[in-house]
């Protein structure tokens, strides 16, 4: 499996996860971490920086600020485009004008 392949794969588990809300388990969001800089634009799970309310409300792709769950251990190799990353800690890249 390829590394974008897998990426997606991850996304799509993440975006699955979103729209589950508030039907997470505890026990499932113990095997999560949040991932900054990896959701599309309005598929954020939650914080998408001052201004914002919540969960699809970035309004970037891969705004830095925002983030979304994906499984443990997972994040910091998720790729996005442009050879980048996702971050356990918030990013300063790609914030709305």
């Amino acid at each position: 499996m390829s590394k974008k392949t897998l990426s997606a794969a991850v996304l799509a588990t993440a975006v699955t996860a979103a729209v589950a809300g508030a039907n997470i388990t505890v026990a499932e969001a113990a095997s999560k971490e949040k991932c900054y800089g990896v959701s599309l634009a309005g598929e954020n799970d939650c914080k998408a920086g001052a201004g914002t309310t919540c969960a699809g409300t970035s309004t970037v792709d891969y705004q830095g600020n925002a983030w979304t769950l994906v499984p443990a251990g997972t994040c910091e190799s998720i790729e996005v485009p442009g050879d980048r990353k996702g971050s356990l800690t918030e990013l300063s890249r790609d914030l709305p004008k």
